[in-house]
């Protein structure tokens, strides 16, 4: 009988598999990684991790915590066809194909663009009937400005008023 017996064909590929794995061609800890789902146990032998973003399961990015909501807006005001995007929600609601018109970009690339700026909540997307309408969020953008404001109250230094004001203010000291 075909495959019946222990020596059927697939527990030969198996026996073989073990056998090449159990040579010096991967280190004893990629051997002996228990790997989820079905298996012998301990898990499939697997070859070395080369890309631990890709190969680790919790290393992929929906077990990544999320960034904090103004590294977000940072992230989507840092490029300039976003901000260009921005500048044209400024004047009133657009329709996707309407903000997508003057760039020499495929509407993909500029739907991608304002999934990004959803993201940061920079603006808000709703379907009107068959067309989806793009609104700026201005309040999203008070975090990022109250952040930006605590720098500026270092205003730049006019050495030379600054020395009038000290001339003025200190007694003159005899020179030794």
């Amino acid at each position: 009988m075909r495959g019946a017996g222990p020596e059927s064909s697939r527990d030969l590929a198996g026996a073989r598999l073990r056998n090449a794995l159990q040579e010096k061609d991967f280190p004893k800890a990629c051997r002996d990684r228990p790997r989820a789902g079905r298996g012998p146990p301990g898990g499939w032998p697997v070859a070395p991790s080369f890309n631990r973003t890709v190969d680790d399961p919790a290393a992929t990015a929906q077990n990544r915590p999320m960034p904090d909501p103004l590294s977000l807006v940072f992230a989507a005001l840092s490029d300039p066809t976003r901000r260009a995007i921005l500048a044209m929600l400024l004047e009133d609601d657009m329709a996707v194909t309407d903000v997508a018109e003057p760039f020499a970009t495929s509407l993909a690339a500029i739907s991608k663009h304002l999934i990004v700026l959803a993201e940061a909540g920079l603006i808000t997307q709703e379907r009107r009937g068959r067309v989806k309408w793009c609104r700026l969020e201005p309040d999203a953008l008070r975090d990022a400005s109250v952040w930006m404001q605590g720098f500026g109250q270092f205003e730049p230094v006019d050495l030379d008023q600054f020395e009038r004001f000290l001339a003025a203010e200190l007694p003159a000291q005899p020179a030794d």
